[in-house]
């Protein structure tokens, strides 16, 4: 089996909002596709990727799935804005169906498709008995679609935007005030509104105050899942950087708050209290649960680049008990099934933290400057440069973050960094921030050579994490490290 990191997909790819699905002995994931350095989100065609259940660490690329060029409304150029958060359904025909939303449009629109991973092909826009597609009669604004089908054979569509002073996305529609909206659609033709739409009690941005959603309302992101007889709705809340969860005995109704599945700057977890303090840059995020071979699992993405527009899918494993899920942490290893190998050669972009003495932000579109703060990058210009994304700018203060390593089973007694830049410094690898000190690096760097560095490493332990800390002059680009 190969070793799971994260981002689990390429270093050059870009697929946030991934909703996974497990058809036959596959995992398929849907999302977005953002570009790297992309002026906006969503700007690529649809594609997909997917992965053996025998083998997390395998991922395939299928191909494009779906194209922009193939949504009528989008035809001609005449909406600017891209293709945003597909979801995947199979339906009783034993088709797919993929539901998604192109900006500009205020529908949800449908594709088909024989396989899970072939050429998806337009369906049909969502809409009333009555012909009229959702989002034409003056409802607040259709946005990331949740297709979720019941035991029953119910199927439920879940959508909404609860920022009620973002013009850009409202584009005149009204937001989702009351929290995510419901409709329940027709599985013969997966079109159809049989009723609906209507609000499944997950608190919006004036309602939360004074409830379990206070801090946590709903702004966008929704996704449904079934475990165990209950079911789960998962979202993106006001805080942007989360995903948070509630719970019911319905998939409709009934719903209250259960707490935070995972940020991308793993704020909430201890001794990251807010955003200030958060351990990577942030912005939105989006994704989903699955279960797998007994264990769970959130998807989510992260943040490169100095932009919100390039994203990257990740995954952790999460605890659940009784019920309830409580909140993972970012990881290097998430699909893993546990710490990667203590011996080998690692690339730098799976650090699960960047952050440096000047801390991190909250992303734009516009790219930030760098002003002494470290970042995840690649060169080239999109994913057919084939360049693998490095950590970029270590500069006096960086921490650059690895978890979690098996170093008691393989004894490592030398750590090697792959390094360029002009530095003058020293960096420290320890077990913790400010922790023990397992390796000291010199780092004497005078150009735009690679450099390959060395030196002896003490670190035993079954579930190692790896903080690298600079403190010197000057900055340099980390691309790689091995253990032996």
């Amino acid at each position: 089996m190969k070793q799971a990191f994260n981002p689990y997909m390429k270093s050059w790819e870009y697929v946030p909002d991934a909703e996974p699905h497990v058809v036959g002995d596959r995992v398929y994931v849907y999302g977005s596709h953002d570009h790297f350095n992309g002026i906006s989100f969503c700007m690529g065609d649809y594609v997909c990727w997917s992965a053996p259940l025998s083998d997390p660490g395998d991922w395939r690329y299928e191909g494009v799935i779906f194209t922009r060029d193939q949504e009528p409304a989008a035809r001609g150029g005449r909406v600017l804005n891209g293709m945003a958060a597909p979801d995947m359904v199979q339906g009783r025909d034993g088709r797919f169906y993929l539901y998604y939303f192109v900006g500009g449009t205020k529908m949800i629109s449908v594709a088909v498709c024989d396989t899970p991973a072939g050429k998806y092909r337009f369906h049909g826009h969502v809409r009333y008995a009555d012909g009229i597609p959702i989002g034409k009669k003056k409802e607040p604004l259709q946005f990331d679609p949740g297709i979720f089908m019941d035991d029953d054979g119910r199927l439920y569509l879940y959508t909404g935007f609860g920022l009620s002073d973002n013009p850009i996305m409202l584009q005149g529609a009204k937001p989702s005030l009351h929290g995510p909206m419901v409709f329940e659609l027709d599985p013969a033709d997966m079109l159809t509104v049989v009723k609906g739409p209507s609000y499944i009690g997950v608190a919006g941005e004036k309602e939360a105050p004074g409830t379990a959603y206070e801090g946590h309302a709903f702004l966008e992101a929704s996704s449904m899942r079934r475990f165990d007889g209950m079911y789960y709705y998962i979202y993106s809340s006001m805080q942007s950087h989360e995903l948070c969860y509630a719970v019911s005995r319905y998939p409709d109704r009934e719903f209250s708050y259960g707490g935070t599945l995972v940020s991308c700057g793993d704020i909430g977890l201890p001794g990251v209290p807010d955003v200030r303090h958060a351990r990577n840059d942030t912005g939105n995020t989006h994704g989903s649960l699955i279960r797998l071979d007994g264990r769970y699992y959130v998807f989510y993405h992260r943040h490169s680049n100095r932009k919100q527009s390039s994203r990257q899918a990740c995954a952790e494993e999460i605890r659940f008990e009784n019920g309830r899920f409580y909140q993972a942490e970012m990881t290097s290893c998430g699909l893993n099934h546990g710490p990667l190998r203590g011996r080998g050669d690692y690339p730098s972009y799976i650090a699960c933290n960047v952050y440096g003495r000047k801390g991190t932000r909250f992303l734009s579109m516009i790219k930030l400057p760098e002003y002494g703060r470290p970042y995840l990058t690649q060169d080239g210009s999109d994913r057919d440069s084939g360049q693998d994304q490095y950590v970029a700018n270590v500069c006096n203060g960086t921490v650059v973050v690895f978890k979690y390593f098996d170093t008691a089973a393989a004894r490592p007694d030398r750590l090697e960094i792959n390094v360029c830049g002009k530095a003058d410094g020293t960096l420290f690898v320890r077990d913790a921030q400010q922790g023990e000190i397992l390796a000291e690096i010199p780092v004497h760097l005078a150009g735009k050579k690679k450099s390959s560095i060395s030196s002896r490493f003490t670190g035993r332990a079954d579930r190692q994490a790896l903080y690298f800390e600079y403190e010197g002059k000057g900055s340099f680009s980390f691309y790689s490290f091995s253990l032996d």
